[in-house]
């Protein structure tokens, strides 16, 4: 991996009415042309994304959305998509003209307070319209944590306005991103070993681990702990060379089974997708929610979510394993359903379980909106590692590093 995925960037996105200048704005942030801008309204049509580096806050990626009070054909189906991005945002950047505060601002502020978003207020334009004096003021009082203003088109001044933008970002970093949830460090003292049971099988990507093997890596290595990679047949042989037991073992959700049963009972261990369910979840919804697998029966509708969009193979973990590990531990006909990317439904109520995997393409805040957005239905959720070791009958040990 050459570069920071966007699942463990700082999401800052951008919003306000059409031609307010948000695109402008993020091209100059960019120093580059990275979205399309034009004096006609309705330009951005979908959200425009941009990776980089924004120090001394690290690696974030900026979003470009649609913009509100878009009265073209197309314009509630944008907006919808514009509204969807707080889902996933740590952070946003509400536009507002320099001639004051209307109907759209106050709204988008609003929302933002709602979803406990820190809001930074960007005053654009103010090389055309002098700022009112009571428009700080205005902005505060609307939920703005800081208010900058800005010229896109003062380009000679761009290192003033990324600082301006810097410094006003530093202020309103929400505390999980300053100081995230640990995904080793508490489990894995420096010098301790961890063992990683990872198979490499047809749905292996070729060439590479997939990313929270290498996160779990990397963040061991961070830790000045060691790990030693197996593969799932080896995982025997590679205990019994080890001149002292291991402190960790973390597998591959779907060779749980052979995990537990080929590790002795004084070693904790545990999977991969119930480690970051702590990193990018809520852990104690979602082992509770696993329990709701006892309470199923027939006609039960379940939902199983994926953050990705792939193509199944025949034995896909979330399309055919986990179906059938649920019928069969539940005895039940159940009525099973799929969502894929960012296709996460608005009727929750429908469904007795959800079944979200990893999230490993998501970052931290879409993760717990999602599982927000289900619990304020009643739905509970669950997720891959911990539904497959409950349906294995292992849950208990699985979750016991963590004293659940």
């Amino acid at each position: 991996m050459e570069k920071t995925p966007k699942s463990l960037r700082l999401h800052i996105a951008l919003f306000g009415r059409t031609n307010v200048g948000k695109s402008s704005f993020l091209n100059l942030v960019a120093g580059q042309d990275v979205a399309m801008t034009s004096p006609v309204p309705g330009t951005t049509t979908d959200a425009v994304e941009k990776t980089m580096e924004l120090l001394p806050i690290g690696p974030v990626v900026f979003i470009d959305t649609a913009g509100f009070e878009d009265e073209t054909e197309l314009g509630q189906e944008r907006i919808r998509r514009s509204l969807k991005v707080f889902d996933r945002t740590d952070a946003a950047l509400i536009f507002c003209p320099p001639e004051g505060v209307g109907k759209a601002e106050k709204d988008l502020f609003e929302l933002a307070r709602e979803k406990n978003i820190p809001a930074v207020a960007v005053v654009t334009k103010t090389d055309l319209v002098q700022p009112a004096s009571s428009l700080a003021g205005e902005l505060e009082a609307c939920g703005a944590r800081s208010v900058i203003c800005v010229s896109a088109t003062d380009t000679a001044n761009r290192e003033k306005y990324v600082s301006l933008l810097k410094q006003a970002l530093i202020e309103v970093l929400p505390e999980d991103f300053i100081t995230p949830p640990p995904l080793l460090g508490d489990l894995l003292a420096p010098g301790g070993l961890a063992v990683l049971i990872v198979p490499i099988d047809i749905e292996a990507p070729k060439g590479r681990l997939i990313m929270p093997q290498v996160q779990t890596i990397r963040d061991a290595l961070d830790g000045d702990a060691m790990t030693l990679v197996v593969k799932t047949k080896e995982y025997p042989q590679a205990l019994a060379m080890l001149n002292r037991k291991p402190d960790l073992v973390i597998c591959d959700s779907q060779v749980v089974h052979h995990m537990v049963k080929n590790t002795p009972e004084d070693i904790p261990c545990t999977t991969f997708s119930i480690l970051f369910s702590r990193l990018k979840g809520d852990f104690a919804l979602l082992a509770e929610g696993t329990r709701a697998i006892g309470r199923l029966r027939d006609g039960d509708r379940v939902l199983i979510a994926e953050a990705c969009s792939h193509h199944a193979m025949d034995d896909d973990i979330g399309r055919v394993k986990i179906p059938r590990l649920l019928r069969a531990c539940t005895q039940a006909d159940l009525q099973i359903e799929f969502s894929s990317g960012r296709d996460y439904p608005e009727d929750l109520e429908k469904y007795k379980l959800i079944v979200h995997c990893g999230g490993c393409m998501l970052n931290r805040r879409e993760v717990r909106s999602r599982l927000q957005r289900a619990a304020a239905k009643g739905v509970p959720v669950t997720n891959y590692g911990m539904c497959i070791s409950y349906t294995q009958g292992v849950l208990e040990w699985v979750l016991s590093p963590f004293n659940a």
